[in-house]
Protein backbone atom coordinates (compact mmCIF):
# COMPACT_ATOMS: atom_id res chain seq x y z
CA UNK A 1 0.00 0.00 0.00
CA UNK A 2 1.23 3.39 -0.72
CA UNK A 3 1.45 5.91 1.72
CA UNK A 4 0.01 8.75 -0.54
CA UNK A 5 -3.10 7.19 -0.36
CA UNK A 6 -3.62 6.81 3.14
CA UNK A 7 -1.54 9.94 4.49
CA UNK A 8 -5.10 11.84 4.19
CA UNK A 9 -8.77 11.22 4.42
CA UNK A 10 -10.89 13.37 2.09
CA UNK A 11 -7.79 15.47 1.84
CA UNK A 12 -7.34 16.15 5.10
CA UNK A 13 -3.66 15.23 6.29
CA UNK A 14 -2.61 13.02 8.70
CA UNK A 15 -0.20 13.55 11.53
CA UNK A 16 1.24 10.19 12.56
CA UNK A 17 4.48 10.66 11.66
CA UNK A 18 4.44 14.16 13.29
CA UNK A 19 3.87 12.73 16.48
CA UNK A 20 6.02 10.07 16.22
CA UNK A 21 8.99 12.57 15.69
CA UNK A 22 7.65 15.20 18.09
CA UNK A 23 7.41 12.49 20.98
CA UNK A 24 10.92 11.20 19.95
CA UNK A 25 12.47 14.57 19.97
CA UNK A 26 11.01 15.20 23.61
CA UNK A 27 11.89 12.04 25.03
CA UNK A 28 15.95 13.28 24.11
CA UNK A 29 14.99 16.41 25.80
CA UNK A 30 13.39 15.10 28.48
CA UNK A 31 16.97 12.68 28.87
CA UNK A 32 18.94 15.26 28.51
CA UNK A 33 17.49 17.68 31.41
CA UNK A 34 16.99 14.59 33.93
CA UNK A 35 20.48 14.00 33.22
CA UNK A 36 22.15 17.52 33.92
CA UNK A 37 20.12 16.78 38.16
CA UNK A 38 21.37 13.53 38.36
CA UNK A 39 25.08 15.42 37.65
CA UNK A 40 23.94 18.53 39.40
CA UNK A 41 21.13 18.71 41.74
CA UNK A 42 22.86 17.15 44.81
CA UNK A 43 25.98 20.00 44.97
CA UNK A 44 23.33 22.29 43.50
CA UNK A 45 20.23 21.86 46.02
CA UNK A 46 21.35 18.58 48.33
CA UNK A 47 21.69 18.90 51.53
CA UNK A 48 25.29 20.03 51.56
CA UNK A 49 24.67 22.31 48.27
CA UNK A 50 24.99 25.64 47.24
CA UNK A 51 21.38 26.71 47.89
CA UNK A 52 19.90 23.77 50.22
CA UNK A 53 16.58 22.49 49.20
CA UNK A 54 15.68 21.87 52.94
CA UNK A 55 16.20 25.59 53.80
CA UNK A 56 14.58 26.18 51.06
CA UNK A 57 11.65 24.12 51.91
CA UNK A 58 11.66 25.09 55.35
CA UNK A 59 11.46 29.41 54.79
CA UNK A 60 7.99 28.30 51.97
CA UNK A 61 6.10 26.22 54.69
CA UNK A 62 6.04 29.82 56.86
CA UNK A 63 5.25 31.58 53.48
CA UNK A 64 2.55 29.10 52.79
CA UNK A 65 1.70 28.01 56.09
CA UNK A 66 1.75 24.47 55.44
CA UNK A 67 3.59 21.48 53.33
CA UNK A 68 0.25 21.42 51.58
CA UNK A 69 -0.74 24.81 51.02
CA UNK A 70 3.33 25.07 49.49
CA UNK A 71 2.10 21.89 47.52
CA UNK A 72 -1.15 23.48 46.16
CA UNK A 73 1.04 26.45 45.13
CA UNK A 74 4.32 24.97 43.55
CA UNK A 75 3.44 21.21 42.97
CA UNK A 76 6.40 19.33 43.92
CA UNK A 77 7.02 15.89 45.09
CA UNK A 78 9.69 17.16 46.73
CA UNK A 79 7.35 18.81 49.61
CA UNK A 80 7.18 15.61 51.47
CA UNK A 81 11.02 14.43 51.23
CA UNK A 82 13.88 16.03 49.52
CA UNK A 83 17.09 13.57 50.85
CA UNK A 84 20.23 13.55 48.57
CA UNK A 85 19.27 9.82 47.35
CA UNK A 86 15.39 11.05 46.92
CA UNK A 87 16.33 13.79 44.95
CA UNK A 88 19.05 11.71 43.04
CA UNK A 89 16.37 8.82 42.46
CA UNK A 90 13.65 10.90 40.90
CA UNK A 91 16.19 12.04 38.28
CA UNK A 92 17.27 8.83 37.34
CA UNK A 93 13.69 7.71 37.24
CA UNK A 94 12.77 10.16 34.95
CA UNK A 95 15.98 9.89 32.76
CA UNK A 96 14.76 6.25 32.10
CA UNK A 97 11.56 7.03 31.73
CA UNK A 98 12.76 9.57 28.98
CA UNK A 99 14.62 7.03 27.08
CA UNK A 100 11.61 4.66 27.18
CA UNK A 101 9.86 7.45 25.46
CA UNK A 102 13.39 8.47 23.09
CA UNK A 103 13.01 5.09 21.80
CA UNK A 104 9.53 4.59 20.72
CA UNK A 105 7.27 4.02 24.04
CA UNK A 106 4.61 6.83 25.48
CA UNK A 107 1.60 6.61 26.60
CA UNK A 108 -0.60 9.07 29.03
CA UNK A 109 0.78 7.63 32.39
CA UNK A 110 4.34 7.57 31.48
CA UNK A 111 4.30 11.41 29.85
CA UNK A 112 2.34 12.38 32.59
CA UNK A 113 4.88 10.82 35.59
CA UNK A 114 7.69 12.69 33.30
CA UNK A 115 5.95 16.25 33.26
CA UNK A 116 5.14 15.77 37.12
CA UNK A 117 8.36 14.58 37.83
CA UNK A 118 10.18 17.71 35.70
CA UNK A 119 8.19 20.03 37.57
CA UNK A 120 8.62 18.71 40.75
CA UNK A 121 12.44 19.77 40.24
CA UNK A 122 11.29 23.31 38.64
CA UNK A 123 9.34 24.24 41.78
CA UNK A 124 12.45 23.57 44.12
CA UNK A 125 15.04 24.40 42.35
CA UNK A 126 15.39 27.95 43.19
CA UNK A 127 18.01 29.98 41.05
CA UNK A 128 19.06 27.03 39.26
CA UNK A 129 15.65 26.08 37.62
CA UNK A 130 14.51 29.83 36.72
CA UNK A 131 15.08 29.40 32.98
CA UNK A 132 12.66 30.30 30.50
CA UNK A 133 13.07 26.56 28.85
CA UNK A 134 12.22 24.85 32.16
CA UNK A 135 8.62 26.37 32.15
CA UNK A 136 8.95 25.78 28.20
CA UNK A 137 9.39 21.83 28.43
CA UNK A 138 6.47 21.74 31.26
CA UNK A 139 3.88 23.03 28.79
CA UNK A 140 5.17 21.05 25.57
CA UNK A 141 5.68 18.01 27.93
CA UNK A 142 2.05 18.78 29.32
CA UNK A 143 0.51 19.21 25.36
CA UNK A 144 2.36 15.81 24.62
CA UNK A 145 0.53 13.67 27.49
CA UNK A 146 -2.84 14.32 24.95
CA UNK A 147 -1.08 13.04 21.74
CA UNK A 148 -1.05 9.56 22.92
CA UNK A 149 -3.87 6.96 23.89
CA UNK A 150 -4.41 5.73 28.07
CA UNK A 151 -2.73 3.03 27.65
CA UNK A 152 -1.51 1.92 24.43
CA UNK A 153 2.61 2.73 24.15
CA UNK A 154 3.55 1.56 20.83
CA UNK A 155 5.18 4.05 18.27
CA UNK A 156 1.78 3.35 16.31
CA UNK A 157 -1.07 2.83 18.16
CA UNK A 158 -4.75 2.13 17.36
CA UNK A 159 -5.98 5.84 17.09
CA UNK A 160 -3.90 8.62 15.73
CA UNK A 161 -3.00 12.39 17.49
CA UNK A 162 -5.98 14.59 17.75
CA UNK A 163 -5.83 17.63 15.42
CA UNK A 164 -6.50 19.77 17.83
CA UNK A 165 -3.84 19.34 19.85
CA UNK A 166 -1.35 19.56 16.62
CA UNK A 167 -3.22 22.73 16.46
CA UNK A 168 -2.32 23.47 20.35
CA UNK A 169 1.70 22.64 19.41
CA UNK A 170 1.28 25.42 16.96
CA UNK A 171 -0.24 27.55 19.27
CA UNK A 172 2.48 27.37 21.59
CA UNK A 173 5.16 27.74 19.07
CA UNK A 174 3.17 30.82 17.72
CA UNK A 175 3.63 32.31 21.24
CA UNK A 176 7.03 31.46 21.91
CA UNK A 177 8.40 32.89 18.45
CA UNK A 178 6.26 36.03 18.30
CA UNK A 179 7.26 36.84 21.82
CA UNK A 180 10.55 36.33 21.70
CA UNK A 181 10.00 39.16 18.58
CA UNK A 182 8.44 41.31 20.64
CA UNK A 183 10.66 41.53 23.30
CA UNK A 184 13.99 42.44 21.08
CA UNK A 185 12.29 45.20 19.13
CA UNK A 186 11.22 46.49 22.14
CA UNK A 187 13.70 45.95 24.70
CA UNK A 188 17.39 46.88 22.59
CA UNK A 189 17.85 49.23 19.92
CA UNK A 190 20.81 46.93 18.90
CA UNK A 191 17.85 44.53 17.84
CA UNK A 192 15.93 48.00 15.79
CA UNK A 193 18.99 48.92 14.24
CA UNK A 194 20.22 44.96 12.83
CA UNK A 195 23.25 45.60 15.24
CA UNK A 196 22.51 43.01 17.98
CA UNK A 197 25.03 40.44 16.55
CA UNK A 198 27.55 42.91 16.40
CA UNK A 199 27.95 42.05 20.35
CA UNK A 200 25.79 38.34 20.48
CA UNK A 201 28.19 35.67 19.86
CA UNK A 202 31.26 37.47 21.67
CA UNK A 203 29.04 38.44 25.23
CA UNK A 204 26.34 35.16 24.98
CA UNK A 205 26.40 33.01 28.17
CA UNK A 206 28.76 30.25 27.24
CA UNK A 207 30.14 30.80 23.60
CA UNK A 208 30.94 26.89 21.37
CA UNK A 209 33.42 26.53 19.21
CA UNK A 210 32.08 28.29 16.06
CA UNK A 211 30.68 31.43 17.77
CA UNK A 212 34.10 33.52 17.12
CA UNK A 213 33.98 32.41 13.68
CA UNK A 214 30.45 34.17 13.26
CA UNK A 215 31.76 37.18 15.57
CA UNK A 216 33.99 38.24 12.89
CA UNK A 217 32.08 37.86 9.99
CA UNK A 218 31.48 40.62 7.64
CA UNK A 219 28.62 43.11 9.54
CA UNK A 220 26.71 42.73 6.49
CA UNK A 221 26.15 39.76 6.85
CA UNK A 222 25.58 40.21 10.27
CA UNK A 223 22.92 42.29 10.05
CA UNK A 224 21.14 39.69 7.78
CA UNK A 225 21.48 37.51 10.49
CA UNK A 226 19.17 39.90 12.39
CA UNK A 227 16.13 39.91 9.91
CA UNK A 228 16.47 36.40 9.32
CA UNK A 229 15.85 36.50 13.28
CA UNK A 230 12.89 38.41 13.10
CA UNK A 231 11.67 37.06 9.94
CA UNK A 232 11.87 33.79 12.03
CA UNK A 233 10.37 35.16 15.20
CA UNK A 234 7.85 38.36 13.86
CA UNK A 235 6.68 37.07 10.57
CA UNK A 236 6.77 32.91 10.24
CA UNK A 237 4.40 32.81 13.10
CA UNK A 238 1.75 34.21 11.40
CA UNK A 239 1.47 31.50 8.67
CA UNK A 240 1.76 28.35 10.79
CA UNK A 241 -2.06 28.54 11.19
CA UNK A 242 -1.81 28.80 7.32
CA UNK A 243 -3.02 26.22 4.71
CA UNK A 244 -0.18 23.37 3.89
CA UNK A 245 1.95 25.46 1.57
CA UNK A 246 2.47 28.32 4.11
CA UNK A 247 2.98 26.56 6.88
CA UNK A 248 5.49 24.32 5.65
CA UNK A 249 7.48 27.24 4.83
CA UNK A 250 6.87 29.26 8.13
CA UNK A 251 8.16 25.43 9.83
CA UNK A 252 11.43 25.25 8.09
CA UNK A 253 12.24 29.05 8.55
CA UNK A 254 12.17 28.60 12.65
CA UNK A 255 13.32 25.24 12.92
CA UNK A 256 16.23 26.91 10.52
CA UNK A 257 16.78 29.71 12.99
CA UNK A 258 16.45 26.70 15.67
CA UNK A 259 19.48 24.84 13.92
CA UNK A 260 21.62 27.91 13.40
CA UNK A 261 21.56 28.71 17.22
CA UNK A 262 22.20 25.09 17.91
CA UNK A 263 25.81 25.41 16.21
CA UNK A 264 26.45 29.37 17.18
CA UNK A 265 26.45 28.98 20.83
CA UNK A 266 25.10 26.92 23.99
CA UNK A 267 22.12 27.83 24.86
CA UNK A 268 21.18 24.66 27.19
CA UNK A 269 18.59 22.37 25.11
CA UNK A 270 16.56 25.47 24.69
CA UNK A 271 16.76 25.39 21.02
CA UNK A 272 15.92 21.59 20.75
CA UNK A 273 13.13 22.29 22.37
CA UNK A 274 12.16 24.92 20.65
CA UNK A 275 11.97 22.90 17.17
CA UNK A 276 9.49 20.54 19.28
CA UNK A 277 6.24 22.75 18.97
CA UNK A 278 7.37 23.69 15.14
CA UNK A 279 7.65 20.25 13.79
CA UNK A 280 3.47 20.65 14.17
CA UNK A 281 3.54 22.32 11.03
CA UNK A 282 4.50 19.63 8.95
CA UNK A 283 2.39 16.89 8.14
CA UNK A 284 2.93 13.31 7.21
CA UNK A 285 3.13 13.90 3.79
CA UNK A 286 6.11 16.18 5.01
CA UNK A 287 7.52 13.34 6.59
CA UNK A 288 7.29 10.98 4.20
CA UNK A 289 9.50 12.46 1.73
CA UNK A 290 12.27 12.98 4.33
CA UNK A 291 12.28 9.80 6.63
CA UNK A 292 12.91 6.16 5.90
CA UNK A 293 11.02 4.16 3.93
CA UNK A 294 10.04 1.16 6.30
CA UNK A 295 9.25 4.18 9.03
CA UNK A 296 6.91 5.24 6.44
CA UNK A 297 5.13 1.65 5.54
CA UNK A 298 4.47 0.98 9.08
CA UNK A 299 2.79 4.27 9.72
CA UNK A 300 0.53 3.70 6.37
CA UNK A 301 -0.34 0.52 7.57
CA UNK A 302 -1.01 2.03 10.97
CA UNK A 303 -3.15 4.58 9.67
CA UNK A 304 -5.37 2.22 7.63
CA UNK A 305 -6.35 -0.26 10.40
CA UNK A 306 -6.84 2.70 12.90
CA UNK A 307 -10.12 3.24 14.79
CA UNK A 308 -11.56 7.10 15.92
CA UNK A 309 -11.36 7.49 19.50
CA UNK A 310 -14.15 9.24 21.43
CA UNK A 311 -11.95 9.32 25.18
CA UNK A 312 -8.94 10.65 23.35
CA UNK A 313 -10.85 13.31 21.49
CA UNK A 314 -12.86 14.33 24.50
CA UNK A 315 -9.67 14.95 26.59
CA UNK A 316 -8.55 16.88 23.98
CA UNK A 317 -11.30 19.60 23.44
CA UNK A 318 -11.29 19.81 27.35
CA UNK A 319 -7.43 20.20 27.80
CA UNK A 320 -8.06 22.98 24.62
CA UNK A 321 -10.80 24.94 26.31
CA UNK A 322 -7.93 25.24 29.64
CA UNK A 323 -5.48 25.99 27.10
CA UNK A 324 -7.62 29.07 25.69
CA UNK A 325 -9.02 29.99 28.94
CA UNK A 326 -5.06 30.33 30.49
CA UNK A 327 -3.74 32.00 27.03
CA UNK A 328 -6.00 35.18 28.27
CA UNK A 329 -3.21 36.64 30.47
CA UNK A 330 -0.14 35.52 28.28
CA UNK A 331 -1.69 37.16 24.97
CA UNK A 332 -2.69 40.36 27.39
CA UNK A 333 1.33 40.73 28.33
CA UNK A 334 2.44 39.79 24.77
CA UNK A 335 0.43 42.94 23.91
CA UNK A 336 1.77 45.46 26.46
CA UNK A 337 4.40 47.88 26.13
CA UNK A 338 5.78 46.38 29.60
CA UNK A 339 5.71 42.73 28.35
CA UNK A 340 7.75 40.37 30.60
CA UNK A 341 9.00 37.31 29.41
CA UNK A 342 9.86 33.77 30.85
CA UNK A 343 6.99 33.89 33.61
CA UNK A 344 3.87 31.90 34.18
CA UNK A 345 0.71 32.68 35.21
CA UNK A 346 -0.59 29.74 36.94
CA UNK A 347 1.13 27.05 39.43
CA UNK A 348 1.34 24.37 37.00
CA UNK A 349 3.07 26.15 34.08
CA UNK A 350 0.63 24.80 31.41
CA UNK A 351 0.23 28.81 29.62
CA UNK A 352 3.27 30.83 29.85
CA UNK A 353 5.11 33.52 28.93
CA UNK A 354 8.41 33.41 26.48
CA UNK A 355 11.26 35.61 24.67
CA UNK A 356 15.29 35.44 24.85
CA UNK A 357 17.68 37.99 24.81
CA UNK A 358 15.36 41.37 25.57
CA UNK A 359 18.96 43.24 25.67
CA UNK A 360 22.04 42.11 24.33
CA UNK A 361 25.10 43.18 26.76
CA UNK A 362 28.07 44.95 24.84
CA UNK A 363 30.78 43.29 26.78
CA UNK A 364 31.76 39.96 28.15
CA UNK A 365 32.69 40.36 31.78
CA UNK A 366 33.24 36.87 33.62
CA UNK A 367 33.93 36.17 37.03
CA UNK A 368 37.38 33.81 37.72
CA UNK A 369 37.79 32.15 41.21
CA UNK A 370 41.19 31.97 42.04
CA UNK A 371 42.98 30.22 44.91
CA UNK A 372 46.37 30.77 46.73
CA UNK A 373 48.14 28.29 49.29
CA UNK A 374 50.33 30.96 50.08
CA UNK A 375 50.12 33.66 52.70
CA UNK A 376 48.47 37.49 51.36
CA UNK A 377 51.14 39.28 49.70
CA UNK A 378 51.41 41.33 46.20
CA UNK A 379 53.94 38.05 45.20
CA UNK A 380 50.74 35.43 45.63
CA UNK A 381 50.51 32.65 43.13
CA UNK A 382 47.28 31.85 42.24
CA UNK A 383 45.49 28.94 40.84
CA UNK A 384 42.45 29.41 38.74
CA UNK A 385 39.00 27.12 38.71
CA UNK A 386 38.68 26.44 35.49
CA UNK A 387 34.96 26.07 34.54
CA UNK A 388 33.53 23.28 32.36
CA UNK A 389 31.71 25.69 29.86
CA UNK A 390 32.85 29.30 30.60
CA UNK A 391 35.82 31.03 29.42
CA UNK A 392 38.67 31.22 31.63
CA UNK A 393 42.22 30.22 30.03
CA UNK A 394 42.57 32.58 27.13
CA UNK A 395 44.31 29.89 25.34
CA UNK A 396 41.01 27.42 25.96
CA UNK A 397 38.79 26.68 22.67
CA UNK A 398 35.24 27.61 23.92
CA UNK A 399 33.49 23.81 24.33
CA UNK A 400 30.76 22.44 22.78
CA UNK A 401 28.10 21.53 25.82
CA UNK A 402 24.39 22.17 24.36
CA UNK A 403 22.11 20.99 24.65
CA UNK A 404 23.74 19.54 27.96
CA UNK A 405 22.70 22.70 31.37
CA UNK A 406 25.69 23.58 33.22
CA UNK A 407 23.87 25.16 35.86
CA UNK A 408 26.62 26.98 37.60
CA UNK A 409 28.37 28.48 34.48
CA UNK A 410 25.08 30.10 33.39
CA UNK A 411 24.46 31.43 37.10
CA UNK A 412 28.26 33.02 37.18
CA UNK A 413 27.65 34.51 34.03
CA UNK A 414 24.63 36.27 35.22
CA UNK A 415 26.52 37.19 38.62
CA UNK A 416 29.17 38.86 36.32
CA UNK A 417 26.32 41.74 35.12
CA UNK A 418 25.84 42.22 39.20
CA UNK A 419 27.63 41.79 42.92
CA UNK A 420 27.27 39.03 45.25
CA UNK A 421 25.10 40.62 47.55
CA UNK A 422 22.80 40.07 44.90
CA UNK A 423 24.11 36.16 44.37
CA UNK A 424 25.26 35.10 48.12
CA UNK A 425 25.13 31.42 47.60
CA UNK A 426 28.59 32.66 45.75
CA UNK A 427 30.09 32.97 49.53
CA UNK A 428 28.81 29.65 50.16
CA UNK A 429 30.41 28.35 47.10
CA UNK A 430 34.17 30.27 48.33
CA UNK A 431 33.47 28.21 51.67
CA UNK A 432 33.57 25.01 49.48
CA UNK A 433 36.14 25.42 47.56
CA UNK A 434 38.32 26.28 50.99
CA UNK A 435 37.25 23.35 52.36
CA UNK A 436 37.60 21.21 48.36
CA UNK A 437 34.27 19.93 48.76
CA UNK A 438 34.56 17.36 46.17
CA UNK A 439 30.42 17.79 45.16
CA UNK A 440 31.47 21.74 44.72
CA UNK A 441 34.61 20.71 42.56
CA UNK A 442 32.88 18.90 40.69
CA UNK A 443 30.99 21.87 38.87
CA UNK A 444 34.30 22.77 37.93
CA UNK A 445 36.14 21.04 34.89
CA UNK A 446 38.91 20.38 37.43
CA UNK A 447 40.40 20.94 40.92
CA UNK A 448 44.01 23.10 41.18
CA UNK A 449 44.88 22.03 44.49
CA UNK A 450 44.11 18.46 44.63
CA UNK A 451 46.58 17.67 47.65
CA UNK A 452 45.45 20.19 49.97
CA UNK A 453 42.49 23.05 49.62
CA UNK A 454 44.18 26.61 49.90
CA UNK A 455 44.58 28.80 52.54
CA UNK A 456 43.01 31.80 50.55
CA UNK A 457 39.97 31.91 47.53
CA UNK A 458 39.25 35.21 45.90
CA UNK A 459 37.19 35.96 42.89
CA UNK A 460 38.42 38.52 39.84
CA UNK A 461 36.41 40.02 37.57
CA UNK A 462 37.60 40.20 33.99
CA UNK A 463 36.49 41.51 30.47
CA UNK A 464 36.72 39.15 27.54
CA UNK A 465 36.91 39.81 23.83
CA UNK A 466 37.02 37.40 20.74
CA UNK A 467 41.45 37.42 19.98
CA UNK A 468 41.64 37.95 16.23
CA UNK A 469 41.97 34.51 14.12
CA UNK A 470 45.18 33.97 13.60
CA UNK A 471 46.79 35.78 16.43
CA UNK A 472 50.48 34.53 16.50
CA UNK A 473 49.64 33.60 20.28
CA UNK A 474 46.97 31.46 19.29
CA UNK A 475 44.57 32.67 21.71
CA UNK A 476 40.60 32.32 21.83
CA UNK A 477 40.18 35.71 24.12
CA UNK A 478 41.88 38.41 25.47
CA UNK A 479 41.35 39.67 28.90
CA UNK A 480 41.45 42.44 31.00
CA UNK A 481 41.00 42.40 34.93
CA UNK A 482 38.76 44.80 36.12
CA UNK A 483 39.12 44.43 39.71
CA UNK A 484 37.84 41.85 42.86
CA UNK A 485 34.41 40.98 42.48
CA UNK A 486 34.93 39.12 46.23
CA UNK A 487 38.16 39.58 47.86
CA UNK A 488 40.40 37.19 48.89
CA UNK A 489 38.99 35.07 52.48
CA UNK A 490 40.23 31.92 54.23
CA UNK A 491 38.02 29.92 56.63
CA UNK A 492 39.22 32.33 59.66
CA UNK A 493 37.43 35.03 58.41
CA UNK A 494 34.70 36.37 60.17
CA UNK A 495 32.93 38.02 57.60
CA UNK A 496 32.37 34.80 55.98
CA UNK A 497 31.76 33.02 59.07
CA UNK A 498 28.66 35.53 60.01
CA UNK A 499 27.03 35.11 56.34
CA UNK A 500 27.48 31.17 56.52
CA UNK A 501 25.86 30.97 59.78
CA UNK A 502 22.87 33.81 58.61
CA UNK A 503 22.43 32.00 55.58
CA UNK A 504 21.98 28.53 57.64
CA UNK A 505 24.97 26.64 55.55
CA UNK A 506 27.38 26.37 58.88
CA UNK A 507 26.07 24.39 61.02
Amino acid sequence: MQFHKVQSINNVPSYWLTRFVILRLLGIVYAIAFLAAINQVVPLIGSQGLLPVNLFVQSAEKIYGSTGSAFWHLPSIFWFAYSDSFLLGAAWVGFVLSLVVAVGFANIPLLTALWFLYMSFVHIGQDWYGYGWEIQLLETGFLAIFLCPLLDMRPFPRSGPPKIIIVLFRWLIFRIMLGAGLIKIRGDEAWRKGTALYYHFETQPIPGPLSRWLHFLPRWMLQAGVWYNFLAELVAPWFVFWPRFGRHIAGIVIVGLQIFLITSGNLSFLNWLTIIPALACFDDGFWSVILPRPLVGVSARAIARSVDSKPMNTRAWIVTVIIAILSIQPVINMLSADQIMNTSFNPLELVNTYGAFGSVGRERLNIVFEGTEEDLSDSSHWKEYAYKGLPVSPYQRPPQIAPYHLRLDWQLWFAAMSSPEEYPWTMNLIWKLLHNDPAALGLFAGNPFPVRPPRFVRAILYRYRFAIPGNPEKKWWDRDRIGEWIPAVSTTDLRLQEIMKKEGWQR
